[in-house]
């Protein structure tokens, strides 16, 4: 069983590209599921129906989302009739949407979850606690969690908390990949951050010289996507049939 995570897919640069170099690394890596986080999806931020439709048509099954999911009025409808687009599950039951799927394949089922944290970003439920009644109530053949948080001690903790209960917990938000993929001890995939789909010479997706100005004049500025060379960055996982633990996790950065 072989699933691709994909980092922060960021404005309509990072989905050409995801859509010009997925096919062919589907094909290559003989990939079963693709889950990417699109909470950046849109033009200028937030996802749209468009961009999330532009995602699913070029080979995502599953998009995850995060502290940017409900910017964009436009998607609380599309989310209630898409759920295998998540927003966390940790925010308020009342909002659109879902923050688990469970996707079944015939041969396997696959649950994944998206999380946000709590540490330096806006207010949500515990993690924690809302992960341990997802699992109590949902059974599936695998489970991945996309954690959409700030802090790489956060991302840890709950990843050592869910060690062996889940095949892999995967960092997002940093738009930064990091190089500290793991199998934890007791068969749980790991990494910090798995980076970002957009364009190379930026800032977090944006182009650098709106993040300077904004940083050095304190100015309101807009952030604009910069066109130019991109990246599709993330980690390959395999899993095994038998009980879900994770056997191979593997990072990519595809220029």
């Amino acid at each position: 069983m072989r699933v691709a995570m994909i980092g922060d897919v960021v404005g309509p640069p990072g989905c050409e590209f995801l859509r010009r170099r997925l096919p062919a690394f589907k094909q290559a890596n003989k990939v079963d599921v693709v889950v990417c986080n699109g909470e950046n999806s849109a033009a200028g931020n937030g996802v749209l129906p468009q961009s999330a439709n532009f995602l699913f048509d070029s080979g995502v099954d599953v998009i995850t989302g995060g502290n940017h999911s409900l910017r964009r009025w436009e998607i609380q409808e599309y989310l209630d009739g898409h759920p295998n687009l998540l927003r966390p599950a940790n925010y308020p039951a009342s909002i659109a949407g879902s923050g688990f799927f469970v996707l079944d394949a015939g041969r396997f089922r696959l649950l994944v979850i998206n999380l946000a944290g709590q540490v330096y970003l806006d207010p949500a439920d515990s993690p924690f606690v809302v992960c341990d009644r997802i699992l109590e109530k949902v059974k599936a053949d695998f489970t991945v969690v996309d954690f959409h948080a700030e802090a790489t001690g956060e991302k840890m903790a709950l990843a050592y908390y869910l060690d062996g209960r889940v095949s892999a917990v995967v960092g997002t938000h940093t738009h930064v990949q990091t190089a500290d993929e793991v199998i934890l001890e007791k068969g749980t995939g790991y990494i910090s951050d798995l980076g970002m789909t957009g364009p190379v010479r930026s800032i977090l997706g944006t182009a650098p010289e709106v993040i300077v100005r904004r940083m050095t004049t304190r100015l309101p500025v807009r952030f604009n996507v910069p066109d130019g060379p991109c990246k599709m960055e993330g980690v390959l996982l395999e899993f095994l049939e038998k009980n879900g633990k994770c056997t191979k996790i593997e990072r990519f950065s595809l220029k």
